[in-house]
């Protein structure tokens, strides 16, 4: 069976849940409990498996904070024995439309913090990662506090559908590999 490792970025806790910064971890709860999986809490991780078409997902939700998001991925990635070729990065993206979403397989950390820390841990910034648009409507100033803050009413309905979206990029991913999957899904997100 082939193995996966889908890691959601975002930060612990119930201040941070349900916030553009925690997009990350709702596209993995999405994935896990749609497979009817749950999480459990292990080293540096809450960990869910979801096994599909001859596929065995890791999915995790690192329990260090965004910015040290590294350690858990490195861990993770030997503990699982898992190639850097089928670890996904799901993160949220202030430089992308609300919603939009770009399937990359490498590419520099565009000053995300966590990403910055997953390349450090990992000595490479090739690796698979899907950037979730979280929009950029916000004050000079005001960048943390925006992607702390929470969805507003009327971008409920768009996150959901592009969450469901992502599930099937992740499974895309798996079955065409990067290359294909990234003409499928960033084509199709164009449109």
């Amino acid at each position: 069976m082939k193995k996966y490792l889908i890691v959601g970025l975002g930060n612990p806790g119930p201040d941070y849940a349900q916030t553009r910064h925690n997009i990350g971890f709702d596209v993995v709860d999405t994935f896990v409990k749609e497979n009817e999986g749950s999480f459990t809490v292990e080293r540096l991780a809450l960990r869910g498996e979801v096994d599909w078409k001859g596929r065995k997902f890791i999915c995790l939700k690192p329990t260090t904070f965004m910015n040290l998001s590294g350690r858990a991925v490195r861990y993770w990635l030997d503990k699982e024995k898992v190639p850097v070729e089928n670890l996904l990065i799901i993160v949220d993206d202030l430089a992308l439309p609300l919603g939009a979403l770009r399937l990359r397989g490498k590419g520099s950390d565009g000053g995300h913090n966590g990403l910055k820390d997953i390349s450090a841990a990992l000595g490479t910034e090739r690796y698979p990662r899907l950037r979730f648009g979280i929009g950029h409507d916000f004050s000079r100033g005001a960048q943390v506090s925006f992607v702390l803050s929470h969805w507003d009413q009327d971008e409920v309905p768009v996150i959901d559908k592009k969450i469901k979206e992502s599930i099937e990029v992740i499974k895309n991913w798996s079955v065409l590999g990067i290359e294909r999957a990234m003409n499928v899904s960033n084509k199709k997100d164009k449109k």
